[in-house]
């Protein structure tokens, strides 16, 4: 009952446009985004919270978690738990290049009337059916993809593990990913379904939001290529964000699609 009442606020989290105004955030953070030498881990968090990147809401649902490794192959992880306020796992890092770590979450949020009353559900694709009495009436729907991702690179960097799926919104780097210096722009791509889209907010916040009064975010706007440029005001691990919204639904009850995509990226001193 815990897991199921974990992924349904997950995917709650995931219908709410736009995430960057919300309170609750969700992120992963790795202890490290270059590791090098003879056998090396990275330990990482995963939570929904207020501050960033300060556990304080709920963990984060590792049923979810997907990790590429550098071949371009399913690597798992190692020592997973899930406690209170956040979700912790080990990655053994046994290949050189980069690993992308995502947390996806696909689902649907509906309301309906039944007997009189007024109803809400959400849950995934596959419960719809046995999940809404066939009886409901004015039955609402929208459907959600929502992908929130880090990276990790052991030695020198390499490309292969950020090849896009092709499913909702998707970064492909510019400026790699584990390469990221203050003071310099960062330039990424931002995709929708494969292929590029335009006019879509890019949101960056700083981490320890904890410790001062204000998000201090920053924006950039895709173009019609997709492409976008943030420059980061100094080192630090920042949380970026970009939402969407369309009719493209898979489900055909559902009048709409909501989009979100999310990364926590390492930016180093010069």
């Amino acid at each position: 009952m815990l897991k199921r009442s974990l992924i349904w606020t997950t995917l709650a989290l995931a219908f709410s446009l736009p995430l960057a105004a919300q309170a609750h955030k969700m992120w992963m953070v790795p202890s490290a985004t270059n590791v090098s030498g003879a056998d090396p881990w990275v330990t990482v968090d995963a939570a929904v919270s207020n501050d960033l990147f300060y556990p304080d809401h709920m963990p984060a649902d590792l049923t979810r978690l997907v990790i590429t490794s550098p071949d371009g192959q399913t690597a798992k992880p190692d020592n997973a738990i899930t406690g209170k306020y956040r979700s912790v796992f080990d990655l053994h890092l046994t290949q050189k290049g980069t690993y992308k770590l995502a947390l996806v979450s696909t689902g649907v949020l509906a309301s309906y009337e039944l007997g009189g009353e007024k109803k809400r559900w959400r849950g995934e694709v596959a419960n719809l059916a046995k999940e809404i009495p066939a009886e409901a009436k004015n039955l609402e729907m929208s459907e959600s993809i929502n992908r929130v991702e880090t990276f990790v690179s052991n030695g020198k960097p390499n490309d292969l593990a950020l090849k896009p799926v092709g499913q909702g919104l998707e970064l492909v780097p510019i400026t790699h990913v584990t390469d990221l210096v203050a003071g310099e722009g960062a330039t990424f791509q931002l995709l929708l379904d494969g292929k590029p889209v335009s006019d879509v907010k890019v949101t960056a916040i700083a981490g320890a939001t904890r410790y001062r009064n204000a998000q201090d975010a920053f924006e950039s706007i895709t173009g019609k290529d997709g492409k976008f440029t943030l420059a980061w005001p100094h080192a630090g691990m920042y949380w970026i964000n970009a939402s969407t919204q369309d009719a493209k639904t898979s489900v055909k009850q559902a009048k709409q699609r909501r989009l979100s995509y999310t990364a926590t990226l390492e930016v180093l001193p010069q």
